[in-house]
């Protein structure tokens, strides 16, 4: 069925902002249901989609993850609030992205860099040796360190590679490209 030209050009020209309304609205704070289901509960959807990774990832390649990230039901619920990554001890520690070192020290054992970024995002890797300051700025793929052996059973031959967004734990994957987030399109014409 068509429709008279004098009705079917609104209907195109409607559609039309339609759907540039739609690409030009930012995503919620928590992002589409489909990433945070992606993700694992509680996941606040932040950086790009798995088509346009901003994030570097801290160790050679050969990313295996061999812990996701589990995020926790509370502020100080269980859960894992990182990604383990495979990785020998002695391997070059990468800064995943362009920031400023926020902390540099012992915590539990480990050694622990963190870099704070843009947008109040700063990510955390352990167990590394760093022999940065707080405050020394850092470029995306710069080394920060090496991989050092674990002190405790949190992982073995690997790092882990926490995320936060405005104090909030996200998955990791969300800036490495690990998970896509998706984009909602109109499927059919209104009417």
């Amino acid at each position: 069925m068509s429709l008279p030209s004098s009705v079917a050009g609104p209907f195109r020209l409607s559609g039309l902002v339609i759907v540039l309304c739609l690409i030009a609205l930012p995503l919620p704070a928590g992002g589409p249901a489909t990433a945070e289901a992606a993700a694992g509960p509680g996941v606040v959807a932040v950086g790009a989609g798995a088509r346009h990774p901003t994030w570097a990832w801290p160790v050679g390649p050969g990313h295996t993850v061999t812990h996701g990230f589990v995020a926790p039901a509370s502020e100080y619920g269980r859960g894992h609030r990182g990604i383990d990554i495979s990785a020998p001890v002695g391997a070059t520690v990468v800064a995943p992205a362009d920031g400023g070192i926020s902390f540099v020290g012992s915590v539990g054992g480990r050694g622990v860099v963190s870099i704070a970024h843009a947008d109040g995002v700063v990510s955390s890797i352990e167990p590394v040796d760093s022999d940065l300051v707080e405050g020394a700025s850092v470029a995306r793929g710069m080394q920060i360190g090496t991989v050092t052996p674990a002190s405790t059973s949190h992982c073995t031959d690997c790092v882990h590679l926490g995320a936060r967004r405005d104090g909030r734990y996200v998955s990791p994957l969300l800036f490495l490209g690990g998970i896509e987030i998706p984009v909602l399109l109109p499927t059919r014409r209104a009417g």
